[in-house]
């Protein structure tokens, strides 16, 4: 067995991330909860519908009533998941070509989908009355996909503090252990801004929560042997270090026992780097990144979780997203949001069936790869840093991203080219960047023999008659 783990940086940079998870590439992540209920706006109508400045507090007023009388827990008895079915939840991933899934254990709201000795406010005791997590966890291990989860309880300090400033039912003691501290900062009134980004917000989280967080962060670790823990952006809070030690101490240990490949997932400087795997919300990286990243983002444009009236991405959006991340050595871990009653938006499925349709056919050159010299080349430039998602422009036929297995590369061409040809200039043989032999072109998805050559400029490739009409198209350059 390998040496334990201690609770300190100098230890845990000896973290080693597990071959299954730069393997995977695809992954997919489930925001579902009592938000899903009023489906008003975003995954945060638990903490906005209490701020008197915004737009979900009328909403709630007008189609609930006043926060005194019908607040956040009284849409628990609504959320009944009666539809529910975690292996058809599985098989459409399986068919999406994810990997591995990662549903949300706990958001900001408080309310566990998961049997937790911790609180009352749990799926099992209310609403479903159901172990939503343990039902998840054992259809996604049945069909071979590698089970993770998430924890945001750290941002449930002051999460529902809105409710503090008027007549609301967080104000009820009998509510505390569900609302939690909701504690009123300075820095927690905003909503955008450089106060979201101080590592030091005052009032600290107190002892008292901080080992509550870190008991069910174990908890979620010991019944459930997730393989990907995902936290959220808060636990970069001074106040948080050395329980974000102790933490990935114990769950790098129990992996060890399990004798599972585990890693945890987190955001800017929560950890150091080396000790556990970067990831980057609703973003991109602008070049290659070692050792291996992740993104995280959603179908929508504007929300994680089921809402009226999405603003939802294009599937080619998504697809060529993935193929620029997984050229430069990331993952990417993509959000769906099901309704209240347990239910997968049709419109989902359909994005995730297009999504799989095109993997079944290009998987080779996803799936297990890994990046070529450089990643890609075309005119279109990516937006590098998070919340990035939907500034870059649309790419086109023009830009090519490059994945290798072995000495085979892979030239992804984001599109299909109307010309009929493609060149793709890194390949030429005066550029020193592929110094073998070309024995062999060919085109995932076709039966037919390619035209082509190779100058000093350009490999170009002349496309077949049952060249497919697809979001991107991958050649196969085989020395």
């Amino acid at each position: 067995m390998p040496t334990p783990f201690e609770p300190t940086w100098e230890s845990l940079a000896n973290f080693t991330i597990p071959d299954w998870y730069p393997d995977a590439k695809f992954g997919i992540f489930i925001h579902w909860g009592i938000y899903s209920v009023p489906a008003f706006d975003n995954e945060w109508y638990s903490r906005n519908m209490y701020l008197q400045n915004n737009t979900a507090f009328e909403h709630h007023q007008e189609v609930w009533g006043a926060q005194s009388k019908f607040g956040y827990k009284d849409f628990i008895p609504m959320f009944k998941a009666e539809k529910f079915d975690p292996d058809a939840w599985m098989s459409l991933l399986k068919e999406a070509g994810a990997r591995y899934v990662v549903p949300v254990a706990e958001h900001h709201d408080g309310f566990a989908m998961y049997d937790s000795d911790y609180s009352d406010w749990t799926a099992t005791k209310m609403g479903p009355k159901r172990d939503i997590i343990g039902e998840l966890a054992n259809a996604a291990r049945e069909q071979d996909l590698v089970f993770g989860l998430s924890s945001h309880r750290a941002e449930h300090w002051w999460f529902m503090n809105g409710g503090r400033d008027f007549d609301s039912d967080v104000q009820d003691p009998a509510y505390d252990d569900f609302y939690g501290p909701a504690k009123v900062t300075e820095n927690s009134r905003h909503t955008s801004g450089d106060a979201w980004q101080s590592r030091d917000w005052q009032p600290r989280p107190h002892a008292k929560f901080l080992e509550d967080w870190l008991a069910r962060c174990t908890e979620l670790v010991d019944k459930y042997q997730p393989q990907l823990y995902y936290f959220d952006w808060w636990i970069r809070q001074l106040v948080f270090e050395p329980y974000l030690q102790r933490f990935a101490a114990y769950y790098y240990n129990r992996g060890a026992e399990w004798n599972k490949g585990v890693a945890i997932n987190c955001k800017n400087e929560a950890y150091p780097d080396g000790t556990v795997v970067f990831d980057v919300e609703r973003g991109q990286l602008g070049d290659i990144r070692y050792p291996m990243w992740q993104t995280d983002t959603s179908v929508s444009k504007t929300s994680w979780s089921y809402v009226e009236n999405h603003d939802y991405k294009e599937t080619s959006a998504i697809l060529h997203d993935l193929i620029d991340i997984v050229s430069k050595n990331g993952n990417l871990l993509l959000d769906i949001g099901p309704k209240a009653d347990g239910t997968i938006p049709e419109v989902e499925q359909a994005m995730l069936r297009e999504i799989g349709g095109w993997l079944a056919t290009n998987g080779e050159a996803i799936y297990g790869s890994r990046p070529w010299k450089k990643y890609g080349e075309g005119p279109t430039q990516v937006v590098a840093g998070e919340f990035s998602d939907t500034k870059r422009e649309a790419f086109t036929s023009k830009d090519v991203r490059f994945t290798t297995q072995g000495d085979t590369v892979y030239a992804m061409v984001m599109g299909t080219p109307e010309e009929g040809t493609v060149a793709i200039e890194s390949l030429g043989s005066d550029k020193g960047l592929y110094t073998g032999e070309i024995n062999k072109v060919s085109l995932l998805g076709s039966e037919s023999a390619l035209s082509w050559s190779q100058s000093g400029q350009a490999l170009t490739i002349t496309l077949p008659q049952d060249t497919p009409s697809a979001h991107a198209i991958t050649f196969k350059i085989e020395a």
